[in-house]
């Protein structure tokens, strides 16, 4: 998505009181996505050095905290950042799914689902961390899937499973199909707009 591209329909469309929820589904949809993905990119991008680390590397666990655990490796073991981020990606994700339609909206939804249990999990590790109270026996914090799959190859899963769907929707919403022309999202996402009709 770029930026250079306007729609002067929407620009003028939009009134001076519409919310900032109705902009930034709308007016400010291209410039919010892409500043949502350099989050997620960023964030996907660390559990992946991570995964390096281990594999590659030949990392201890414990010393494999990615590339800010380099200079930060108490941040990275907090579980207020990990549910932060969770929280935040899941909020995203809401906020911004009206900006979709038709077959995109479906795939950003998928996202939104499958993010909502990732938080979730997060919530449980967090709520361990914080009252000490770990769950299952376990002497450290542990998610439900932890039972059966170590941490670090869990959350580069959840992370993958989430960002797949998101890639799709976006891809829809940038390059909506045919049948989907005339009920095209009210952004400037999609490309060769010039080439669509008119909303009904």
């Amino acid at each position: 998505m770029t930026a250079s591209r306007t729609m002067p329909n929407v620009a003028t469309a939009l009134a001076g009181d519409e919310s900032f929820l109705q902009k930034i589904n709308s007016l400010w949809h291209e410039r919010a996505l892409q500043i949502f993905m350099f989050i997620v990119l960023a964030h996907w991008g660390e559990h992946l050095f991570q995964a390096y680390q281990i594999y590659v590397m030949g990392w201890p666990r414990p010393k494999a905290n990615g590339l800010l655990g380099l200079w930060y490796p108490w941040l990275i073991k907090s579980e207020t950042l990990h549910y932060g981020y969770a929280l935040v990606m899941l909020i995203c994700l809401w906020f911004l799914r009206k900006g979709f339609t038709g077959v995109s909206h479906t795939w950003w939804m998928v996202a939104f689902w499958i993010q909502f249990w990732h938080h979730i999990e997060h919530f449980l590790l967090i709520y361990q961390a914080t009252t000490h109270h770990y769950f299952w026996g376990r002497p450290v914090p542990c998610s439900v899937l932890q039972l059966v799959f170590p941490r670090v190859e869990l959350h580069l899963f959840y992370n993958s499973i989430v960002f797949i769907p998101m890639v799709i929707a976006m891809y829809y919403h940038m390059f909506p199909p045919i049948h989907e022309k005339k009920k095209r999202a009210n952004c400037t996402c999609a490309w060769h707009r010039n080439e669509l009709p008119s909303a009904a």
